[in-house]
């Protein structure tokens, strides 16, 4: 009689937290695109443009970036691990929400073409996009990045009309160790050289 009081007290003790478990996980919370419009236009809006088509060249086209990767290229802004001197300071003021929001936003506008400038290294952008360099075990970029540069979202970022000028500047950076967020790319970039940096950056600009 004692074994089967005991067992009945441990089931007793154990149906509340298998209940638990099994009750369905609290819905993330929502993002709020009105609040993330207010947020983008008076933080982000100078440098990337109003609907997240930057003007210029130095500055990357945000329009239509899955958001989960915008996310963690502002909390890594906001942490450190990614260094720019003026996105450290913009990411500082937004909260995880006004991040989310933020991204929400721009990732659901739409981006605008762009255009590859350099005719003459076109072809050899194409190759290594879509095939990589086997002999150096270079990657295609293709593989992480779709043939048509939409990306993976919350894997891998859209690529597809990227300012040429700021893809050089990302690939420079990824392969001389200064951006260091993340290894992949690092290990890619660094057995690129500047022509096949510039020819990869130009095809990317022009890809829809």
């Amino acid at each position: 009689m004692k074994l089967i009081a005991s067992l009945l007290i441990a089931a007793a003790l154990v149906a509340p937290a298998l209940s638990q478990a099994n009750e369905p996980a609290a819905p993330a919370a929502k993002v709020d695109l009105a609040k993330g419009e207010a947020t983008f236009t008076a933080v982000c809006a100078a440098c990337h443009g109003a609907d997240g088509n930057s003007g210029s060249p130095a500055y990357p086209k945000l329009a239509q970036q899955h958001p989960d990767y915008l996310v963690k290229q502002l909390q890594e802004f906001k942490s450190g691990k990614r260094a720019n001197a003026i996105m450290s300071g913009m990411a500082a003021a937004l909260s995880d929400d006004d991040m989310k929001n933020v991204a929400a936003w721009v990732g659901s506008k739409e981006s605008k073409p762009n255009f590859a400038k350099e005719k003459e290294l076109v072809v050899l952008g194409e190759r290594i996009f879509r095939g990589g360099i086997a002999d150096r075990q270079i990657a295609a970029c293709a593989g992480c990045h779709t043939p048509n540069g939409a990306g993976i979202p919350s894997q891998y970022p859209r690529l597809a009309g990227q300012h040429a000028d700021y893809a050089v500047a990302q690939l420079t950076a990824f392969r001389d160790g200064i951006r260091k967020n993340s290894a992949q790319m690092t290990g890619v970039a660094a057995k690129m050289n500047d022509r096949e940096i510039k020819a990869v950056s130009d095809y990317i600009a022009g890809l829809r």
